[in-house]
This record gives structure tokens, sequence and C-alpha cells, in this order.
């Protein structure tokens, strides 16, 4: 069975790191969603509830698990057997980046493969971080984020609802 690792910090998980999921699940037998438990970033949900939330949206994703992880990907990797991590790539500044990561991964773990799946072009733009920034802002992002994504945003942000109003919500 190939197995392949999509990690990241899915803080939170939106439409575009869903598509990633979902391509990558019809490449590979199993797509194993390893969710970073301790990034460095200023995070607004705790590893649990990102965890949730992606399985929840990966839900009707047969051959896609959600779990967290800690440490080194690669070693995450070997100990569930993958063959491959898969990354998304959207902008050229993503793939200096990416590029960086994929030669220090092979360096430690040359057996591992890394496929970047390039974003669509609707998603290009969009970034957990980018999408956070919005929601704090309390602008319109309710068509970046999975259902269950945009109900937990709501509770920790809630949107205005003049602007909801004005979008026909």
């Amino acid at each position: 069975m190939t197995v392949a690792v999509y990690p990241g910090s899915f803080d939170p998980v939106t439409l575009g790191h869903l598509d990633i999921a979902r391509r990558a699940a019809s490449l590979f037998e199993s797509v194993i969603v390893a969710v970073y438990d301790l990034p460095p970033k200023n995070l607004m949900f705790n590893t649990e509830e990102r965890v949730a939330l992606f399985q929840d949206a990966a839900s009707s994703i047969p051959n896609v698990e959600v779990v967290s992880f800690h440490g080194l990907v690669v070693e995450f990797a070997r100990k569930v057997g993958a063959r491959a991590i898969v990354r998304g790539l959207r902008m050229g500044s993503d793939f200096e980046r990416e590029f960086e990561m994929a030669l220090m991964n092979r360096n430690m773990a040359p057996e591992v493969e890394v496929v970047s799946l390039m974003t669509r072009i609707e998603y290009q733009f969009l970034s957990s971080s980018l999408l956070k920034e919005v929601a704090r802002l309390r602008g319109y992002y309710t068509n970046l984020v999975p259902e269950n994504v945009l109900e937990a945003l709501q509770e920790k942000l809630p949107l205005r609802e003049q602007y909801l109003a004005s979008q026909g919500g």
C-alpha cells in the first residue's frame, strides 16, 4: 500500500487544504493528514480542535486519515511507512521555501519522496494566516473554508450580521 503524509499546521483547514488532500487521495492508496502539534505560529485552534476540524471536513474522503504529530515530518513519515510527503504550492515564494524543505528532507530521509501539488487557481492567494487576519477584521471569508470551519471561526470571531446580510447570508 502506498502511503503519503500531508503535513501542516492547518490553523484552520481551508478549502485549499481540503483540495490538496482530496487530490492526494486520488494519487495514493492512503493519505495521512499530519497536523503538527507545536508549530512556531500564533495558533487560533489547539491541536485537538485542528485535528477534529480536518477530520470533519475530510470525512467524505475514504482513504484520508487525520492525526497529530510532533517532531520531524520525515521521522513521522518513516514511523507510518509513508513513501511520500505531499505539499501544496501556491505562488513563487512557496516554491523557494518548499524546495529548501524538500532538499533538507531528502538529506535526512532519501527514501521518502516529496510530491508537490499546484494549488487550484481559486486558492492561489489563500493561506490560513491571511484567512485568520481577515476573520479577525470581520471581513468576508465564508467561501474559503468548509462549513464546519466557518462555524468554528464564527464561535471564536463572530461575523458582523450586517455584512452577512449584505452578502445574502
